[in-house]
C-alpha cells in the first residue's frame, strides 16, 4: 500500500512539473512521461483459482539535448500492484501469471546522436524492428523490454532505410525480482539487421536476426527474411495485402540441429473507417522443436489470450485468423473484434492437431486530452493445447 500511495501521488505531481516546465524559458532539458494504471483478470482452467492484479505504472524519463546533434536520456519506472496472481516474482504458483511485477527499476539510459539522415543510440534502450514480429520492446506490459544496445537508424536516400542493432543483454517484462534468473535478462552476442525499400504504395523489408545466447545456447538461431506490404488505397479505400517469408535455423553453439520456414500472408481491404483482414501465420516446428522469437512483441500476435507467448509448441503453430477494425460512430474510438484458429504445423504430422481457437474484441476511446481508455477480452477455447482461457482488461493511460 505505501508503493501504491507514492505512486499516486508522483502521478497527482506529474502534471504540475510538466507545467512548470513549460512556464519557463527553453532548456536544454525535458521530461518525458506515462501513467498506465490497469485492471487485468484471469480465468484459467489449469488453475483451481482465477487471478486478478491492479497495477499502476509510472514511467518518469529526464532528456538532456546537448546540442543539435548530441543528446542523452534517463528513464525509470515503478510499478505499484495489488490482487490476487502469479506475477513470477512474488511467489504465487497457485495462480495464473500475469506478468506485471511490483518493483522500481531503470528502463532506458542512453547516449545518441542523429543528423537529418542518420540516428545512432549507444546504452539501455528501446529496439524495435519493423513490425516487431522478431525484435521489440513487448510494451503490452507493464514492464516494457528493453536492451544494452548499439543501434543506428539510417536514410541515406529518398526511399531507402536501413537498421542495426548489436545487443548486448535484454531486460525482460517480468522485471529484475523475478523468481527465475533467465526471466529478468538474458546476456547475449546479437546481431539484428534490417535493409527496407518504401516508395508511397508498396515497402519491401529484407532481414537478418543473428541471435546468440549466451546464457541458453539451445536457444540461439539465424534468421533470415523478407517482408512485402502493399496497397492500392484510394480516398482511404481499396484493398491492401501483407506477405512474408522467413527462414530459421540453428546458431552459434546451439547443440541442436533444426531448420524452419516462417510464412504470412494477410490480404485486407479497408471501407474509410472500418477494415477487414484475414490472415495465415506458420511457425514451422517438427515435432519436437519449432521456429522460435524470443526477442519479439508477442501480445499482438496469435491471440491476446497470449497463449502461444511463451514458446511455440514442438508441433509448430498455424493461425489462421480474420479480424474487423472500425472507428464507426467515434472519429477517435477504435472497436477490433477478431478470430483465431490455432493447429499444428502440418509438416509435423499428428503432433498437437488442433490447437484451439480464440475470440478477441476490444474498445478504445479518449476521455480527455492525452488520457486514453480500454476496454479489452480475450477467450480461448482449448483443443488439444492448453486449457480454457478467459482473460480481461481494463486500462487507463495517460502520457506526455
Amino acid at each position: 500500500m505505501r508503493t501504491m500511495r507514492s505512486c499516486l501521488i508522483l502521478a497527482a505531481c506529474l502534471p504540475w512539473c510538466a507545467h512548470a516546465q513549460d512556464a519557463g524559458k527553453p532548456s536544454m532539458f525535458s521530461t518525458e512521461w506515462n501513467v498506465r494504471l490497469r485492471h487485468e483478470a484471469v480465468d484459467d482452467a489449469a488453475f483451481a483459482r482465477d487471478a486478478d492484479a491492479t497495477t499502476l505504472r509510472l514511467r518518469l524519463g529526464l532528456r538532456a539535448n546537448f546540442t543539435d546533434h548530441w543528446s542523452a536520456l534517463v528513464e525509470g519506472e515503478g510499478i505499484a500492484a495489488g490482487g490476487s496472481y502469479d506475477s513470477t516474482a512474488n511467489g504465487r504458483r497457485g495462480y495464473p501469471v500475469i506478468a506485471d511485477a511490483e518493483g522500481a527499476e531503470l528502463n532506458q539510459a542512453l547516449v545518441a546522436w542523429k543528423n537529418d539522415r542518420l540516428l545512432a543510440m549507444v546504452g539501455r534502450q528501446r529496439v524495435q524492428f519493423g513490425n516487431q514480429r522478431w525484435v521489440g520492446n513487448s510494451g503490452w506490459r507493464q514492464n516494457e523490454q528493453t536492451f544494452d544496445a548499439l543501434s543506428f537508424e539510417g536514410k541515406f536516400a529518398n526511399d531507402w532505410s536501413v537498421h542495426y542493432a548489436y545487443l548486448d543483454r535484454v531486460h525482460r517484462v517480468n522485471g529484475d525480482k523475478a523468481i527465475d534468473p533467465l526471466a529478468r535478462e538474458r546476456n547475449l552476442s546479437t546481431h539484428a539487421f534490417d535493409l527496407a525499400w518504401m516508395p508511397k504504395s508498396i515497402q519491401l523489408r529484407g532481414y537478418a536476426l543473428l541471435h546468440d545466447d549466451q546464457d541458453v545456447a539451445a536457444a540461439s538461431t539465424a534468421t533470415y527474411g523478407l517482408r512485402m506490404t502493399a496497397n492500392r488505397l484510394r480516398d482511404g479505400h481499396g484493398p491492401s495485402l501483407a506477405a512474408e517469408y522467413a527462414h530459421q535455423s540453428d546458431w552459434a553453439d546451439n547443440p541442436l540441429s533444426f531448420s524452419h520456414a516462417y510464412w504470412l500472408v494477410e490480404p485486407a481491404y479497408a471501407w474509410g473507417e472500418t477494415s477487414v483482414r484475414a490472415g495465415w501465420e506458420h511457425l514451422g516446428g517438427n515435432g519436437r522443436h519449432a521456429l522460435q522469437t524470443p526477442l519479439a512483441t508477442l501480445h499482438p500476435f496469435n491471440g491476446w489470450a497470449d497463449k502461444f507467448a511463451n514458446a511455440t509448441p514442438p508441433g509448430g503453430l498455424d493461425d489462421t485468423y480474420a479480424s474487423v477494425t472500425t472507428k464507426a460512430g467515434c472519429a477517435k474510438c477504435e472497436w477490433i473484434v477478431a478470430w483465431h484458429d490455432y493447429r499444428a504445423d502440418n509438416s509435423s504430422g499428428n503432433v498437437g492437431g488442433h490447437y484451439g481457437s480464440e475470440w478477441n474484441a476490444s474498445f478504445g476511446f479518449p476521455i480527455v486530452e492525452k488520457l486514453k481508455g480500454l476496454m479489452k477480452v480475450a477467450d480461448y477455447n482449448a483443443d488439444t493445447f492448453a486449457r480454457d482461457t478467459t482473460k480481461l482488461w481494463f486500462q487507463l493511460e495517460w502520457q506526455h
